[in-house]
């Protein structure tokens, strides 16, 4: 997938609340829901809404690799 086309699909995202999982090292896969609040030519930022709310950085190679994945919640 294109990374332009990727941010533009990002950017559709933004301000709604998705599922994600997270495939992070050595196999730890971790699940949370949040909102897509900001966009950058490299990077997107998640508020997660779990026990530990927090903002949270990804890029868009994230979900190119298959690292970060958003579902519809």
């Amino acid at each position: 997938m294109n990374r332009t086309l990727l941010r533009k699909k990002i950017q559709e995202k933004k301000g709604n609340i998705y599922n994600f999982t997270f495939n992070g090292s050595r196999n730890q896969c971790e699940k949370f829901s949040g909102q897509i609040i900001d966009t950058y030519p490299s990077v997107f930022l998640i508020r997660t809404y779990d026990n530990n709310p927090r903002i949270r950085s990804f890029s868009y190679n994230d979900i190119i690799t298959s690292s970060l994945e958003i579902h519809d919640k």
